[in-house]
């Protein structure tokens, strides 16, 4: 059976750790979703292999098309799809467009949107009573990179304290899990004993109720390595290794 929000709240309960990962097409969300994860995330991180060189220039078109191709290879996990930079902070009704737009040409259960300002919260609102789940995003959010960069948030006692509060806004709002990226651990199970609801750590410490990663990043298939994601292997040198090969067999008739 499909995985679903409310499961994943009965898990936190329960005290059973959910493991989550991205995925950007068919191939890798089967492999994925047969290796046992829980949840799938079309991220707006799959900007990076579109070349884009943060997540911002990605549109909501290039993450459908994306996302219906992560659904064909899914059955079991949930999927979340982020929704890019601009695709939902202009309006509460931008939001419900794209969103609905998202459920219904992908198949996937849920979005995610990244932040907490009041505006956002009251949108987030609207979009769970019109029955659209949402994950929500705090700490570290990458499409606020110009505003806040890349460095690890919630260091100082004041940005813990409104990292925490924005993390029980959002509950109040109605989301269903929360992404806890790039703040000091500690504080990553301050906010998870808070919290009635799952959060997924991405450089948030080990006591959260989730973890998630950028799978390009585990696989060592990324240019740039976040200083909070373990390389398991290293695609990038095998895939070159491999290539290489060929090129020569190739070039030498020996095919």
């Amino acid at each position: 059976m499909p995985i679903t929000t409310k499961q994943l709240i009965q898990w936190k309960q329960e005290g059973r750790l959910i493991v989550a990962l991205t995925a950007w097409d068919y191939v890798i969300a089967k492999l994925l979703d047969a290796a046992g994860v829980d949840l799938i995330l079309v991220g707006d991180s799959m900007s990076v292999i579109l070349g884009y060189k943060n997540t911002l220039p990605l549109t909501l078109d290039e993450i459908i098309h994306h996302a219906k191709a992560v659904q064909r290879g899914v059955s079991k996990a949930l999927l979340v799809v982020d929704l890019p930079f601009l695709t939902y902070q202009e309006s509460t009704q931008q939001a419900i467009n794209s969103a609905g737009r998202v459920l219904k040409e992908t198949g996937a259960q849920a979005v995610k949107l990244e932040g907490a300002y009041p505006f956002l919260v009251e949108t987030i609102t609207r979009l769970v009573q019109a029955g659209i789940p949402v994950m929500g995003h705090v700490g570290l959010t990458p499409q606020s990179i110009h505003h806040i960069g890349l460095c690890q948030q919630g260091r100082t006692e004041a940005d813990g304290d409104r990292i925490l509060q924005e993390a029980l806004t959002l509950e109040k709002a109605g989301v269903f899990s929360i992404v806890l990226e790039h703040i000091p651990s500690s504080l990553g199970s301050k906010i998870t004993q808070k919290l009635s609801i799952p959060t997924f750590s991405i450089g948030a410490g080990k006591d959260c109720d989730g973890y998630i990663l950028v799978t390009s990043d585990i696989l060592g298939l990324s240019e740039k390595q976040p200083p909070f994601a373990k390389v398991y292997t290293n695609l990038r040198q095998l895939i070159t290794k491999a290539i290489e090969e060929y090129v020569m067999e190739a070039r030498e008739g020996r095919l």
